[in-house]
């Protein structure tokens, strides 16, 4: 297929040593008009289709853009990313490793997605949130602030995690799946409780903390005694358990 663009030449290079290269329009397609400047590659095979890269986005490494996707602002794309279909990526956003993201999707903000992670559909990844490891973002959903998705996770339908909640593991969070408490315990902590693929487990992060619902109170009473952290995050699990079912 013939190229939409040409490499100019001028030329960036980071930290690592990597060079990339201004792009150039060679025809016109979309909103872009013939001899428009765009962003930065490293070579030809990172962009195709009707894919474009503007600003001062760069696209390096194995990275691939392609579709009708737009990388743009200061973000970046590379290792073995793939960027595909209408999806967006710009601002601060990096998307590296074997990441994809497709769809409708958009990853914008501070946010990263990185190693074999996937976001698709109408996604939204936002802020400094981080999706990470096999975990997928998908359907409607949200991730923003300063939250975490990692490991096996799956947040799909139209869930929203924010602020600085942490899904991981194997969970499996759609809709009202997961809720986030802030500043609680001696220390301020943030406590993110949601539910796992297994029926009936609901799990927890709290600062070092992992483990069950079961597991968080045997570990509270153990560290806070009777005092009152010990009721505070106890009274959050007896509202957990009313939330969920339990």
């Amino acid at each position: 297929m013939e190229k939409h663009f040409e490499l100019t030449e001028e030329f960036k290079i980071n930290f690592l040593g990597i060079k990339v290269f201004r792009i150039k329009a060679t025809k016109s397609f979309r909103s872009i008009k013939k001899g428009d400047l765009g962003g930065f590659v490293e070579k030809s095979e990172n962009l195709s289709g009707d894919a474009w890269v503007s600003g001062d986005a760069w696209v390096y490494g194995n990275a691939r853009v392609s579709g009708n996707a737009r990388v743009y602002g200061n973000a970046e794309v590379y290792g073995n990313a793939r960027v595909s279909g209408n999806a967006r990526v710009y601002g601060n956003a990096e998307v590296y490793g074997n990441a994809r993201v497709s769809g409708d999707a958009w990853v914008y903000g501070n946010a990263r997605v990185s190693g074999n992670a996937w976001v698709s559909g109408n996604a939204r990844v936002s802020g400094d949130a981080w999706v990470s490891g096999d975990a997928w973002v998908s359907g409607d959903a949200w991730v923003s602030g300063d939250a975490e998705v990692s490991g096996d996770a799956w947040v799909s339908g139209d869930a929203e995690v924010s602020g600085n909640a942490r899904v991981y593991g194997n969970a499996r969070v759609s809709g009202d799946d997961y809720c986030f408490f802030q500043r609680f315990g001696s220390v301020g902590r943030n406590t993110t409780f949601f539910r796992t693929k297994k029926k009936g487990q609901v799990k927890v992060k709290c600062g070092c903390f992992e483990g069950t619902l079961k597991q968080f109170e045997k570990q509270v009473k153990q560290t806070h005694g009777e005092g009152k952290h010990a009721k505070e995050y106890l009274a959050i699990i007896d509202v957990v358990k009313i939330k969920f079912g339990l």
